[in-house]
């Protein structure tokens, strides 16, 4: 009888393990940059930090480098569950919630610290708050970047030297009719298609934060790097808001504070190694051009913010440079 009890106590200490192993939380987190850019390093970090905050009881396992879908195909999955978190630039939610299309407008910031003043406060959390209607859930801004321009035909340094440039974009309305106003033939294109299209010559040219010129490799097929900072792109983390709302409140705050400080530290590499990459670049045979006449571009594409105006009104627009515009 004694041993009977002993291999039941046994059986129900087994299968109640068995349960506890069973019940612990196993996301799936997604993106499209390489493993070599910041934004892999930042998501290990994400992942650490989650499974230290909540004893290790949810865990991430990241699929980068584009391996579930491009950008669309990403967020989509998100959306239907099939993903848990995923990022992808700002631009690309912009066809879900229009007006997220000011923070992309051309030179709506003027540096980092601004865009950074605005994203991390209340006008960025009501932004991420736009995102719940989609059943999305915005855990943090990362950071894309300031987009220069590359191309394989000559240096940029005035809107004149954009014009006849088969341009690929991104999806951002704003920033393809900045590329119109200058001229160019802009081609929206996923960044996964990106390099062979510029090794083909299907396109001359592209824009992207260096980071992503570099880690993407697109400097093997590209001559000219312009530091043109034409537009700042955010990164938004995002997740699935019903499995977001199935966690403990301790957990669904261990992930906001975890994507919250992993961006951070993602934001900082990014700076560290920005110099780094450009003389990089410069060795790895790029013309690199620093003096661009920043206020002929703006001149020339400042319509897209009319543009946008038209279509979602100024709210957004003038809460974002009530921000940025403070000392």
């Amino acid at each position: 009888m004694k041993r009977l009890i002993k291999a039941t106590t046994i059986a129900l200490f087994v299968t109640g393990s068995l349960s506890q192993a069973q019940a612990a939380t196993v996301l799936k987190l997604a993106h499209a940059a390489p493993d070599s850019d910041t934004q892999q390093a930042a998501a290990e970090h994400f992942a650490e930090l989650v499974e230290e905050r909540t004893n290790g009881e949810v865990t991430i396992n990241i699929f980068g480098n584009g391996v579930l879908g491009g950008d669309q195909q990403m967020i989509s999955g998100v959306r239907s569950g099939t993903i848990d978190i995923e990022m992808s630039g700002n631009p690309n939610f912009a066809g879900l919630e229009p007006a997220l299309g000011a923070f992309d407008l051309p030179y709506i910031f003027a540096d980092r610290e601004q865009a950074y003043r605005v994203l991390d406060g209340e006008v960025g959390q009501r932004a991420l708050d736009l995102l719940e209607d989609d059943g999305l859930k915005g855990l943090a801004f990362w950071e894309v970047g300031f987009r220069a321009m590359t191309n394989s035909k000559r240096p940029i340094k005035t809107p004149d030297d954009v014009q006849g440039l088969v341009m690929r974009t991104n999806s951002n309305k704003s920033l393809i009719e900045a590329f119109s106003l200058l001229g160019a033939n802009p081609v929206p294109m996923p960044i996964g298609e990106l390099y062979t299209a510029l090794e083909t010559g299907t396109v001359d040219a592209q824009d992207h934060p260096i980071g992503i010129v570099w880690s993407a490799g697109f400097h093997e097929v590209q001559d000219y790097l312009s530091l043109t900072n034409q537009a700042y792109t955010s990164l938004i983390m995002v997740m699935n808001q019903d499995k977001f709302d199935s966690l403990s409140p301790e957990y669904q705050q261990a992930l906001v504070e975890s994507a919250r400080e992993a961006g951070a530290y993602q934001r900082e590499l990014n700076l560290e190694n920005e110099q780094q990459i450009i003389a990089t670049l410069r060795e790895n045979g790029m013309q690199v051009e620093e003096e661009v006449d920043t206020a002929a571009f703006q001149k020339v594409i400042r319509p897209t913010w009319d543009s946008y105006i038209a279509e979602n009104g100024s709210e957004w627009i003038d809460a974002i440079q009530g921000v940025a515009q403070q000392d």
